[in-house]
């Protein structure tokens, strides 16, 4: 086990670890969310299981916005259907900001059960996650139907069928009066990256990997939520076996809602000067709404 990882480190929230176990060519990524999960939620008044749902769909978009490499960079997933319980969801990660709100269908929801599958909460749909890089400017997205029991496998089968990398995500929601906390777990294999050689990472069946998937299936969803556990202490319990794990901490996440006088000025301002007269109330003030904060801004065109 290498020298700067043990059984001990910070508990606190809203933060992300990394680590890399360096003779099994794998990476991962372990978030825990506290007051920025109840902050993004207090802003709508969410019944229990759309909360569950966004908390969910929150800590996979902190563990796959930790993979990019620029701060600039983003990540986005959206999940949007019709006819469902729910029939939007959207959440982004950039530079450790993290937001995300859903629209749902108050007595649809009503009707469902404790653990419904995707299909029952968004009908026919799809989940579209979209990687913004932003050293290249280039722009990734990769559709997976919403199928199965979870968000949580839906986004393994992205990895698996879209980028062809072996990935394990874990993830676990623990409602409470005093706050939320939700957390996850993300482990991959990686290329070798060799000109000649085979890829390890389309290898399902590589002996590394399924050493690794092991470890990392034993998550136990309590781990991931105790308060009480360090981040550290989590990938230590894991993988203290392994010669060597290189961790590394990542960001510190906030609410990130990007929404300002100023961001909506530079928006309305593409629209032509007849479109945003329609837009002006009686007083000549034009009302935005930001879905993510649930504020209201009010711009004098």
């Amino acid at each position: 086990m290498s020298d700067n990882i043990s059984g001990h480190g910070e508990t606190g929230f809203d933060r992300i670890l990394q680590f890399t176990l360096t003779e099994r060519h794998a990476r991962g990524r372990v978030v825990r969310l506290g007051p920025v999960l109840e902050e993004i939620l207090e802003a709508h008044d969410y019944p229990p299981l759309p909360r569950q749902l966004l908390s969910e769909a929150l800590v996979l978009t902190a563990l796959m916005g930790a993979l990019l490499k620029d701060d600039g960079s983003q990540l986005t997933l959206q999940a949007q259907a019709e006819e469902g319980a729910i029939s939007l969801l959207v959440c982004d990660y950039r530079g450790g900001e993290l937001r995300g709100y859903l629209q749902h269908d108050a007595e649809k929801v009503a009707t469902l059960g404790g653990t419904p599958l995707l299909q029952q909460l968004f009908g026919a749909g799809h989940l579209a996650i979209t990687f913004d890089l932003a050293a290249t400017g280039q722009r990734y997205q990769g559709v997976v139907p919403l199928e199965g029991t979870s968000l949580t496998e839906a986004v393994e089968r992205y990895f698996a069928q879209s980028e062809q990398v072996p990935t394990i995500i874990r993830t676990a929601i623990r409602p409470g009066l005093g706050g939320a906390i939700a957390g996850g777990l993300l482990v991959q294999h990686l290329a070798e990256g060799e000109e000649g050689r085979e890829r390890l990472h389309v290898r399902m069946d590589h002996p590394e990997w399924e050493h690794v998937a092991v470890l990392a299936g034993s998550t136990r969803e309590g781990e991931l939520v105790d308060p009480e556990l360090s981040l550290e202490a989590l990938v230590w319990r894991l993988f203290h076996e392994e010669n060597e794990v290189r961790v590394e901490a990542g960001a510190e996440l906030s609410r990130g809602c990007r929404c300002s006088v100023v961001h909506f000025e530079e928006v309305l301002a593409r629209f032509p000067k007849e479109d945003r007269q329609d837009m002006r109330d009686e007083h000549g003030i034009i009302r935005v709404d930001c879905a993510f904060c649930s504020r209201e801004f009010q711009i004098e065109d």
